[in-house]
C-alpha cells in the first residue's frame, strides 16, 4: 500500500479534522465561498483528514457541498442515523497518551492503536462505513488528486491513501475519521486503521511546496497552528467555536454548524479572492489539472 501519488500542485486545499459538527461547519464555509465566487473545489490537490476527508471527498468528486446543509436521510436503520455514544474514558486515555511529552509520537500512536483494537466492534465498523457512504455519496475516487491520511493500529505507522492505492474511497474516508472512543477502527486489506489526525493534525505538510495553500481547520482554536508563506488559514469565528465546542448531536446542531460556516464565507472570500487565483493570473506557471 502506497503513501500517495506524486503531485506538483499550484493550489492546495487542506481540510482538517473537527468531529461531526466540524464536517457541517466546513461544508457550510466551502459552500458559502462558492456562492461568493471562490471555489475551493478548483484546487489542484486536496488533503482531507477526518472530518476534512468527508468534505474533501464530496468536493473532489464534483458535488456541491451544500448537499451537506442537512444530514442525509437514512438509507436503512444502520446508515446515517444517530451516532454512537462516545466513550469519555477511552477518549481521555487517548488524549493523555498523545499529550505525554515523554512518549515518542510513534509509540503514542501504537498505544492508542492498542486501545482502539481492544474496543473494536465489527458491527459498529459496518455502521460507520454505511454512515460515511451516505455522507460522501460517491463510490469511487475522483480524478482530481485527493490525499487521505490514516494510522495503522498495530504499528502506529501513518499512511496516506489516494486513487492509486486501490483502497475503496469510503473505507479511506471512514478510517481517516475513526477516532478511538468515538468510532471504531476500520479494516483495509486485513489491517485496521485510525483517524488521520493522529498522523499530524491537519497534515498540512502534504501540501508540499504549492504556491497557494488554503487550510480549513475547525479545531484551530484548540491548538497552535503553524503558518507559512503562501498558506491562508480559515478557522471558526467565536460564534462557531461555541457551537463546535458544545459538541451537540442531532440534525438541529448540524444545521446550526453548517450555517455558522456559511456565515463566515463573505469575509473569508475577501481574504482569499486574490490568493486563490490560478498561477497564470499571477504570471506564473499554468494551472495543472
Amino acid at each position: 500500500m502506497g503513501s500517495g501519488g506524486t503531485h506538483d500542485p499550484d493550489r492546495v486545499l487542506v481540510l482538517g479534522p473537527g468531529g461531526r459538527l466540524g464536517v457541517a461547519w466546513t461544508a457550510g464555509l466551502t459552500a458559502g465561498l462558492r456562492g461568493f465566487g471562490v471555489d475551493l473545489g478548483e484546487a489542484d490537490l486536496m488533503v482531507g483528514t477526518s472530518a476534512g476527508a468527508i468534505v474533501g471527498a464530496v468536493i473532489a468528486t464534483g458535488q456541491d457541498p451544500a448537499r451537506l446543509a442537512t444530514l442525509p436521510a437514512r438509507r436503512s436503520a444502520d446508515s446515517s442515523g444517530a451516532p454512537r455514544r462516545p466513550d469519555p474514558a477511552v477518549t481521555r486515555a487517548v488524549f493523555a497518551l498523545l499529550g505525554d511529552p515523554h512518549l515518542h509520537p510513534a509509540e503514542a500512536r501504537r498505544r492508542v492503536g492498542r486501545i482502539a483494537l481492544e474496543t473494536a466492534d465489527p458491527e459498529a465498523e459496518n455502521q460507520l462505513i454505511a454512515q460515511r457512504s451516505a455522507l460522501i455519496a460517491a463510490d469511487g475516487w475522483p480524478r482530481r488528486p485527493l490525499l487521505i491520511p490514516a494510522v495503522e493500529c498495530e504499528s502506529g505507522e501513518p499512511i496516506v491513501w489516494d486513487a492509486t492505492t486501490g483502497v475503496p474511497l469510503v473505507r479511506a474516508v471512514a478510517a481517516s475519521s475513526a477516532f478511538p472512543g468515538i468510532e471504531p477502527p476500520v479494516t483495509v486489506d486485513g489491517r485496521r486503521y485510525l483517524d488521520g489526525a493522529l498522523r499530524a493534525g491537519t497534515n498540512t505538510d502534504l501540501a508540499g511546496d504549492a504556491r497557494a495553500v488554503v487550510v480549513v481547520d475547525p479545531l484551530a482554536h484548540r491548538h497552535p497552528h503553524p503558518t507559512s508563506d503562501g498558506a491562508h488559514l480559515l478557522a471558526p469565528d467565536p460564534a462557531a467555536v461555541r457551537l463546535l465546542d458544545a459538541e451537540q448531536n442531532g440534525p438541529e446542531a448540524w444545521k446550526a454548524a453548517y450555517q455558522a460556516g456559511k456565515a463566515q464565507a463573505g469575509a473569508a472570500a475577501e481574504k482569499l479572492r486574490a490568493h486563490w487565483q490560478p498561477a497564470q493570473a499571477h504570471g506564473g506557471i499554468p494551472n495543472r489539472d
